[in-house]
């Protein structure tokens, strides 16, 4: 393609693209994007141009590999291999973790997260010296590990020099690509196309067959350049037609095929061990080529048709080559190419290599091979490599010849394939477990990884009846598995049959046997407080009081749940600090994000709107990285407490209509019930009493202490006294038996309105709700009060309790609520500011994030450490941050933020 200038092949907006993008990591600005297009249009060529000549600029290349996708972090390996000498520079723990990852160490398994930290420095550290940019081209080839840590450092180097481009063959996809910019290449122009095709036909072209090339190619680059080699001089000539219509990259891959059909048995011989090996080390090529006795002379002939380079490591033409050399090749031949190469690769210095070849080699069930497979997966265990795990697993399952042990070692990696996230992976192997001659301990592993499958993977609804059958199967754990299946069936919905479905099972749980465990009284006292028995609530209480009992790592959804039903906001707080921690400690995908949503929605409660989106936008930062669905509690109850319509709708509208579409009754609730408290907020008490009938209408946990105080509230001042008294008797049940302040002082607060003689309750409701921390809450028992006094002719007593209400919604951020008590201020005779915005709402929210973090004290080290991130990067959000603040120093910051809070 080089014979044409680079402008005829790229529009202008294409190539600066990615010139910008160099541009701005020389200048210390970092950046990615993610370079689209089918096979053939260019991708590498573009990139390749784009970095040529980049003097002083270090360039780190990897094409990901289709062979290579069971291996973890084996990308991530190879990208990184120039900057191993650099690992002892980095602190020890960090240096560790990325030996480890890389197989060139022992030590405990690191988390993705410490993996991905590790890199970012690693990159950092080589960025010192000069701008560096990293090209990882076939991304759809990476291996999981590789993709998710590579992805996590492209959306964290923002103040470092280093420019992270993917290339992307559609119609792949890469989840943890998902939300990086872009660069869309599609097919030539007409006039390009036609230039193209006339530069690489140095004969004269039948006007008939150039127009069917052009159209065959559809301006596909690397289509015009090998449909012209397919066709021959005779075909170029006239007479000329291609088979049935496919795709160009299909049609460039028989054009490979057909070429390489055309060499000596020797030189496909040799394509096809490099094919089948990604490394490209040329030792190991010819060590292979030697044992199968195909001679020197192999490799010129291959380089000679252009599909290989064979210098200092061995490199295919396109990716194509190498797809159709092996796809060409026959299975014995592909066997026979594995077992040279397990045969020539080192045991000792890569055994996972050699076991995966010789997997490949087999030609029948091999337990010796399987044994080998299974070594494997334990190394890659302790790499902190699920998926690579599950996939030696699998490998050695298939290749075991007892069928018993096959089907044990088919749920072990399905097992594996449940913590790596690849859930559909996970159904596969239990389904070939089911085959075989699987016993009752296997079915009830089967029930329950098909159970998490489904509950992890938005079916909360289908993995009850897993779960079920599961207990059905082991009435020695039936009390647990009901008690998961409860869970899920919580978070479906109170309405839904799933619930029906595991409540009428939890009530027929068979009686504990021997000593009673937490799950034990769990389960008891949750089906009684099901069924109306508010007896059950100590119970509950004190166990979900042990926020370090192991029996609530897996059921962090149930304990938030009831954590907010018993009105319990120090509990939920407690709860949710631990699962963080733990997470943090553990490096836990699935966990460290929904604890931060968790401490988010309690930050929401308690009023602070600061640390709310503080938190919200470091767990969505980690979610899109680690594909976990987003939570959207947090999320909603701050946008309801903030008080914006063109916020708090749309959000709203959104979450609706996913949890209708996710089957999640539990939150539709929720977004009802911030529905009703956004509505009440901003004095729409006639939508808010709607909003919360609907959230109230199937009994869904949560909503007694979040939607029935809505419904009272909008109730009262729509003058709907009948409704108002009922909802009041329900929530005053609730709230007594409960017994916290905030449950008490809601209960006061809300009686003073239907009361002929609230002086009293509005004072107990303003004590209580201060003492709770629940600042929103106590803001608007200040202002019931304050209403109160206003209306009976005490206007002093009233200013004061309005300014008290004003003051703390205007500092929190609640512009509804604030706007209501200026209102209410208006009327005693006193303008009160409208509620304005603070200064830290000029903050992004990773900027808010950081900011909050050095607030306390913490070091631009330690801070990076908590946000995955690099001190570089730290520092430069700083000075940003700083100079939008009108500050200099973090002790002003901390003097900002003790205003704010």
């Amino acid at each position: 393609m080089g014979l044409l200038p680079v402008s005829k092949y790229f529009p202008p907006d294409g190539r600066e693209v990615i010139a910008d993008l160099i541009t701005a990591a020389r200048s210390g600005r970092g950046g990615a994007v993610v370079v689209r297009g089918e096979a053939g249009t260019g991708k590498t060529t573009l990139l390749r141009h784009a970095l040529a000549g980049q003097d002083g600029m270090r360039v780190l290349w990897v094409n990901g590999a289709e062979f290579e996708a069971d291996f973890a972090y084996a990308g991530v390996h190879r990208l990184t291999l120039p900057l191993h000498d650099r690992l002892g520079r980095l602190p020890a723990r960090q240096g560790e973790d990325l030996s480890v990852a890389f197989g060139l160490g022992e030590g405990s398994a690191p988390s993705q997260f410490a993996v991905a930290l590790a890199l970012l420095r690693l990159l950092s550290e080589a960025a010192s010296q000069g701008p560096v940019a990293c090209v990882v081209d076939d991304a759809q080839w990476l291996d999981r590990a590789s993709a998710q840590v590579l992805a996590f450092a492209a959306r964290r180097i923002d103040a470092e020099p280093i420019a992270i481009v993917f290339g992307l063959r559609d119609p792949h996809g890469v989840d943890e690509l998902d939300g990086l910019p872009e660069l869309a290449l599609s097919g030539l122009s007409d006039q390009a196309a036609r230039d193209l095709l006339a530069s690489r036909v140095p004969v004269p072209l039948d006007d008939q067959v150039r127009e069917r090339i052009l159209a065959e190619a559809r301006g596909n680059p690397l289509a015009l350049l090998e449909l012209p080699r397919r066709l021959g001089p005779a075909g170029l000539a006239g007479g000329f037609g291609l088979p049935t219509p496919a795709s160009p990259a299909n049609r460039i891959e028989q054009s490979y095929r057909e070429r390489v059909s055309q060499l000596s048995p020797e030189a496909r011989t040799l394509l096809l061990i490099a094919a089948a090996e990604p490394l490209g080390d040329p030792g190991l090529l010819w060590r292979a080529a030697d044992l199968l006795g195909v001679q020197s002379q192999a490799g010129p002939e291959a380089e000679e048709e252009g599909l290989i380079e064979l210098g200092g490591r061995c490199r295919f033409r396109h990716p194509l080559v190498r797809s159709a050399v092996y796809a060409a090749a026959s299975i014995a031949d592909r066997r026979l190419v594995h077992g040279a190469l397990a045969e020539v690769t080192d045991p000792g210095t890569d055994p996972d290599r050699r076991s995966w070849h010789r997997s490949q080699a087999a030609p029948r069930p091999d337990e010796d091979v399987a044994a080998d497979l299974l070594r494997s997966a334990e190394r890659a265990r302790r790499r902190g490599g699920a998926a690579a795990e599950a996939a030696f697993l699998e490998q050695a399952a298939s290749l075991t010849p007892d069928p018993r042990l096959r089907v044990t070692r088919s749920l072990a990696a399905a097992r594996a394939a449940l913590e790596a996230g690849a859930f559909e992976t996970a159904v596969t192997l239990v389904e070939a477990a089911e085959n075989g001659p699987i016993d009752d301990a296997g079915r009830v592993q089967a029930e329950l990884a098909r159970g998490q499958a489904a509950f992890f993977g938005n079916d909360a609804a289908d993995a009850v009846g897993h779960l079920i059958r599961a207990a059905e199967l082991d009435p020695g754990r039936a009390r647990l598995y009901l008690l998961d299946a409860l869970q899920a069936g919580l978070v479906v919905g109170r309405s839904s049959p799933a619930e029906r479905t595991a409540l009428q099972a939890a009530r027929r749980a068979p009686a504990a046997q021997g000593e009673r465990s937490g799950a034990d009284e769990l389960l008891d006292a949750l089906v009684a407080y099901l069924d109306g028995d508010l007896t059950a609530v100590p119970v509950l209480s004190r166990l979900l009081s042990d926020v370090a009992d192991p029996m609530w790592t897996r059921r962090l959804s149930l304990a938030a749940l009831l954590a907010v039903e018993l009105w319990d906001f120090a509990l939920e707080e407690r709860l949710a600090a631990h699962a963080v921690a733990a997470a943090r400690t553990s490096g836990a995908l699935v966990i460290l994000p929904v604890g931060l949503w968790m401490q988010a929605m309690a930050a929401a409660q308690r009023g602070d709107l600061i640390s709310a989106s503080a938190l919200l936008s470091e767990a969505d930062g980690i979610a899109k990285v680690t594909g976990v669905p987003v939570h959207w509690y947090g999320h909603l109850q701050t946008a309801a407490l903030r008080g914006r319509p063109a916020e708090a709708r749309p959000l709203i509208d959104r979450v609706l209509a996913e949890s209708r579409a996710r089957r999640k009754g539990w939150l539709t609730a929720t977004a009802h019930s911030a529905a009703a408290f956004y509505a009440n907020g901003v004095a729409d008490h006639h939508a808010a009493l709607e909003w919360a009938r609907l959230a109230l209408a199937d009994g869904d946990l949560s909503t007694t202490s979040l939607a029935l105080p809505e419904l009272v509230e909008a109730a009262v001042r729509c003058g709907k006294d009948a409704v108002a008294r009922e909802a009041f008797a329900r929530l005053d049940e609730h709230a007594r038996v409960a017994g916290t302040d905030w449950a008490l002082g809601v209960r006061a607060s809300l009686g003073a309105l239907l009361s002929h003689e609230p002086e009293a309750l509005h004072a107990e409701a303003v004590a209580r709700l201060a003492a709770s921390g629940m600042r929103a809450w106590h803001g608007r028992a200040l202002l019931h009060q304050g209403v109160w006094l206003r209306r009976n002719g005490r206007r002093r007593e009233a200013l004061d309790a309005l300014r008290a209400a004003h003051d703390l919604f205007t500092t929190m951020g609640a512009e509804g609520f604030a706007e209501r008590a200026r209102a209410e201020l208006a009327a005693a005779g006193e303008q009160a500011k409208a509620a304005t915005t603070g200064v830290l709402e000029a903050l992004t929210g990773q900027e808010l994030n950081i900011a909050r973090l050095v607030a306390t004290g913490a070091t631009s080290r330690e801070v990076a450490d908590r946000l995955f991130l690099s001190p570089r990067t730290i520092d430069a959000h700083l000075r940003n941050i700083f100079k939008k603040l009108d500050i200099t120093s973090r002790r002003q910051l901390t003097e900002i933020f003790a205003q704010a809070i």
